[in-house]
């Protein structure tokens, strides 16, 4: 008898429910008619969910992605995310009236967002993320509707125009992003209004003027992304140290100029700093010492000045800190050297520091140190007690004295970079590990003073370039992705390499003063990728055993005094793209293969005792004669392609020129394309527009 007066009484309630709303079955029929439509502009759908589940002989209620409620007899939610969806979205769209959650994330629709959505008055979330939608958001889109709207997500399509000043009046909305769109015009002031907003992110767009100092009002916000818009320019505004609650603030990659207010150090929250790329100035605050949840310091590629603040050592948690490319100077802090539960990785290239003073503690936790272009002139010893590091870069500083033998024992060191110091002597002290650089990948000693024999034990016991296997898990790239920049010469050019894959391995020893023969172990790096041992005085002939490296990329002898023939083994080597053997006394028949065919004169200019194509010299068989018929030369047999190559090397200069210039710009347009993708970096190329490009094809969920 109980459970009938309940039924009765539910039935009594929807049928008082259904006469004040007025229900009917035609609401649910409009609702049916509405979707049918979205779905006739649907011109793929792989998994052939629409096509096969939204039948006119079901309920709409029932499709897969519709939710309704029964109460209403509405359409409440419709959830279509990442179905390989292509279409367009029609404007009966907006007849679902009573629609509370619109996702259509992850899909390829195209072409205009209809008026209609934007008159949903029930309309709480609003997703359509990665898509192809095109078109510009109504200027008075929160006017008279959305007034209810908690979720506005348009992020990575093609959205342009200004972003509309009525958004102020969505007074409910506690997350926008239109990251990653072709919006365009200034910053509205107005978004301060928003009071309840926690996450807003308008990066990577064609944004211009000032950060509004009205975005101090957002006391709840949890993120604010206006990175990557280029032409955002000004100071950053003092108000900006109002907004206690954030923890995420990224303002990198504009024209931002000034100086860092002191006012920052009020985000005691904060968890990332970013606003490396900009035109900043002025000293690095001693506030920020306050921001003690700071996780991330990315300040690099500004105009910053002065000493690092000692105050930075009170940041107990900091993971990373990059500070490259400014104009910092003075000493690093020795406080830093104690930050052995934390840091990670530390990136102070290209400023004007003078000495390395911290003393790294037992148990230090460093992964990667960066400090290319400074004033070092030594290296400090006590980095010995940090076992964990990956990658080394001292370049270009002013470091004397011998090779840091004592780095053999780092059981993860992938990277070392000693290029362009003063470091003289040889490399044969001998070794004090049975395995030294267990898994270096990458050692560039170039542009320094070492004498004697090239380093015949580490050839041998390179185990990283033996067999390199991609052994890192995807959580260690992505953490290694976010580090460092990291500098070498390749190929003859300096390149800012972004990620070093894990089976990457190089080898440059150019431009010191090595000499005796080529030792024929380094046949036993397979691994090898990139070999240069150019400008030294090296001797003997070019050992076979380098046609063992079969996935070589790039090689490297000239300028040297080698001698004899050029092995008929390297024309196996069917992934060289770059090969210089030039300046040298090789002789004999340029080997001929489908490979070396590729290569021009420059490879070989300087070499007067080699013949064969490409070389105008026709090589002669034992009778005297050319092994092909000479073309009329004008009598020049002296000459490569009409210029001998004493008077092109007298044109580069007093006699002596490291390199040759023709075969650098071959190997400009040859790189291959899976080299940009690099294993430390932050992710901050000094070509802005390249970086951006790079953001948009990334696709994060934002």
């Amino acid at each position: 008898m109980v459970k009938s007066s309940h039924f009765l009484l539910l039935t009594l309630l929807l049928s008082i429910h259904c006469l004040m709303n007025y229900c009917s079955s035609a609401d649910i029929n409009t609702d049916r008619s509405s979707l049918l439509a979205f779905k006739s502009q649907i011109t793929s759908d792989p998994q052939t969910i629409l096509t096969k589940n939204w039948s006119t002989e079901a309920g709409a209620c029932s499709w897969i992605g519709v939710t309704c409620d029964f109460l209403l007899n509405r359409v409440t939610q419709l959830n279509i995310s990442n179905m390989g969806l292509v279409g367009t979205i029609p404007p009966e769209i907006g007849n679902l009236s009573s629609l509370v959650s619109l996702d259509m994330n992850d899909n390829s629709f195209h072409g205009h967002l209809p008026i209609s959505i934007f008159n949903m008055s029930n309309l709480e979330v609003l997703s359509l993320r990665n898509n192809s939608l095109s078109s510009s958001l109504p200027l008075d889109m929160c006017i008279h509707n959305l007034d209810k709207l908690k979720i506005l997500r348009i992020s990575y399509n093609e959205m342009y125009g200004n972003i509309p000043s009525s958004l102020e009046q969505c007074s409910q909305l506690e997350y926008l992003s239109l990251y990653n769109n072709k919006f365009d015009g200034i910053v509205p002031r107005e978004l301060g209004n928003l009071t309840k907003l926690q996450t807003l992110n308008i990066g990577a767009n064609k944004l211009t003027g000032p950060v509004p100092k009205e975005l101090g009002r957002l006391v709840n916000l949890w993120e604010l992304q206006l990175k990557d818009n280029i032409l955002i320019n000004g100071s950053i505004p003092k108000e900006i140290g109002n907004m206690t609650s954030l923890s995420y603030l990224r303002l990198s990659n504009n024209t931002l100029s000034g100086t860092i207010p002191k006012e920052i150090g009020n985000l005691k929250h904060l968890r990332e700093l970013w606003l490396h790329d900009n035109n900043l100035n002025g000293p690095i605050p001693s506030a920020i010492g306050n921001m003690s949840e700071l996780d991330y310091l990315v300040l690099p590629h500004n105009k910053l000045i002065g000493e690092i603040p000692s105050s930075i050592c009170d940041l107990r948690l900091l993971t990373l800190l990059h500070l490259a490319d400014n104009h910092l100077e003075g000493q690093i802090p020795k406080c830093l050297g104690n930050f052995n539960s934390s840091l990670l990785a530390l990136n102070l290239g290209g400023n004007q520091i003078t000495a390395l003073q911290s003393a790294f503690a037992k148990g230090c936790s460093l992964q990667a140190l960066i400090l290319y272009g400074n004033k070092l002139e030594g290296i400090t010893h006590s980095l010995i007690n940090c076992q964990r590091l990956e990658s080394i870069d001292f370049g270009d500083n002013e470091i004397r004295g011998a090779f840091p033998f004592w780095m053999e024992t780092f059981p993860q060191l992938r990277v070392l970079i000693l290029k362009s110091n003063k470091l003289n002597g040889t490399m044969l002290e001998a070794s004090k590990t049975d395995h030294p650089f267990p898994k270096l990948q990458v050692l560039d000693i170039s542009r320094n003073a070492f004498v004697g024999s090239l380093p015949d034990r580490y050839f041998k016991n390179f185990e990283g370039m033996i067999d390199a296997k991609d052994n890192l898990t995807r959580v260690e790239k992505d953490r290694l992705q976010t580090y460092l920049d990291l500098d070498v010469i390749l190929k003859g050019l300096d390149l800012e390499l972004k990620r070093l894959l894990d089976t990457f391995t190089m080898i440059d020893l150019s431009s010191n003063r090595f000499s005796g023969n080529i030792p024929v172990s380094i046949g036993n790096l397979n691994s090898l990728r990139y070999l240069n041992l150019s400008s030294n005085t090296l001797t003997g002939e070019i050992p076979a055993s380098l046609g063992n490296i079969s996935i070589i990329e790039s090689l490297d002898l000239s300028w040297n005094r080698l001698s004899g023939k050029i092995p008929s083994d390297l024309t196996g080597l069917t992934f060289l793209s770059k090969l210089n053997l030039s300046m040298n006394n090789l002789v004999g028949p340029i080997p001929q293969s489908k490979q070396f065919s590729t290569f021009q004169n420059d490879s070989y200019i300087g070499n007067s005792g080699l013949c064969g194509v490409p070389l105008a010299k026709q090589c002669e068989t034992t009778d005297g004669k050319p092994v092909f018929p000479l073309e009329d030369d004008d009598d020049e047999s002296g000459f490569i392609d009409g210029f001998g190559w004493r008077s092109v090397v007298l044109g580069y200069g007093c006699g002596f020129v490291v390199g040759i210039g023709v075969g650098y710009m071959i190997i400009r347009s040859a790189r291959p394309k899976w080299l940009v993708e690099f294993f430390f970096g932050v992710g901050y190329s000094n070509s802005k527009m390249k970086r951006r490009n790079r953001a948009k094809a990334t696709r994060r969920k934002r």
